[in-house]
């Protein structure tokens, strides 16, 4: 390990928080006044992205101003509906709580996979999602979330992929028209919580609640930059420290998903961002060469996700 390269790394990932924090707040009432809006409105999930979203809006505007939708299923783990319903609380943050589970059943979801045929005591459900999840990349040698993030022509468990998308990704979908919908009635500017690690790989949804909304102030900011935040902005310490998840398949966390954690994996990120070249990224974070090109090609195969493709010419 180069701990000259680690440490420029370290010094470049490093953020001022009362800086940030100041600069965020002046964006959300910039384009609350800009784009006519009386009030702000945010998706509460319980983790940490939309955590530092719902301190900021209250920061930049008042808690009156702000609500929350907290919209849970019934694949939601019930300590995280938990920690979203307190932090409000905490906050004075107004709230509706809208269990999406009665759509998602209206439109035959939760028969792609009956994970509520798995028994959940002892974790065991979580167990066996996480053993298929590692299943199919020991088979392949690719995780599913690479895999998925372009279509499935000659794919191996082709039919399982494509359910796997339709699962999850609608949920965020549809947390995303009741957002807007709420948002209408009551004049509300739209605040995503999607950070840069996660947009930069396509960990999110697209046109879904982490992607469709009229502001994204955390956009800028690296996974690691918005625990510095969230640290910075007294966000309740079981929020920061738990594992990151998008809670939207049972047992399956961000790490599980990716197979790095955030720390390494958004110094690559940096360091690609900078123009390293990849042997220097190996010797300064003592890491496979292999870990670096899987980041590259996520980044390469998201493309389409964040950007809108159009003909050239006619």
């Amino acid at each position: 390990m180069n701990n000259n390269l680690l440490e420029k790394l370290k010094v470049e990932m490093r953020i001022e928080p009362e800086k940030v924090s100041l600069s965020i707040e002046n964006f959300i009432r910039e384009y609350t006044e800009k784009l006519e809006r009386e009030g702000l409105i945010l998706g509460l999930s319980g983790g940490i992205d939309s955590a530092v979203i719902a301190v900021l809006c209250q920061r930049a505007l008042s808690p009156k101003k702000t609500l929350a939708l907290i919209m849970p299923d019934k694949d939601s783990k019930k300590e995280h509906l938990k920690e979203a319903q307190d932090l409000a609380q905490e906050l004075s943050i107004p709230t509706k709580l809208i269990d999406i589970t009665p759509y998602l059943q209206e439109m035959g979801i939760y028969e792609f996979f009956p994970f509520n045929k798995i028994p959940s005591w002892g974790g065991l459900k979580d167990s066996l999602i996480k053993r298929a999840y590692q299943f199919y990349a020991r088979k392949t040698g690719e995780i599913p979330f690479s895999d998925s993030l372009l279509g499935f022509k000659d794919k191996a468990f082709e039919s399982y992929l494509k359910k796997g998308n339709a699962y999850y990704r609608i949920k965020h979908r549809i947390r995303m028209v009741l957002l807007y919908l709420y948002a209408e009635l009551e004049n509300r500017l739209v605040v995503g919580a999607a950070n840069k690690s996660e947009y930069k790989i396509g960990f999110f949804v697209k046109h879904g609640c982490d992607d469709a909304s009229d502001i994204m102030p955390l956009l800028n900011l690296y996974k690691t930059q918005v625990r510095e935040l969230a640290c910075y902005l007294n966000i309740p310490s079981r929020i920061i420290k738990k594992p990151p998840s998008p809670d939207l398949i049972p047992g399956l966390d961000d790490e599980v998903v990716l197979r790095i954690s955030y720390e390494k994996m958004d110094l690559i990120l940096l360091a690609l961002e900078k123009g390293w070249e990849i042997p220097d990224i190996v010797k300064a974070l003592n890491i496979g060469e292999d870990k670096i090109i899987d980041i590259q090609n996520l980044i390469q195969k998201s493309e389409h996700m964040r950007k809108i493709f159009i003909p050239k010419n006619y």
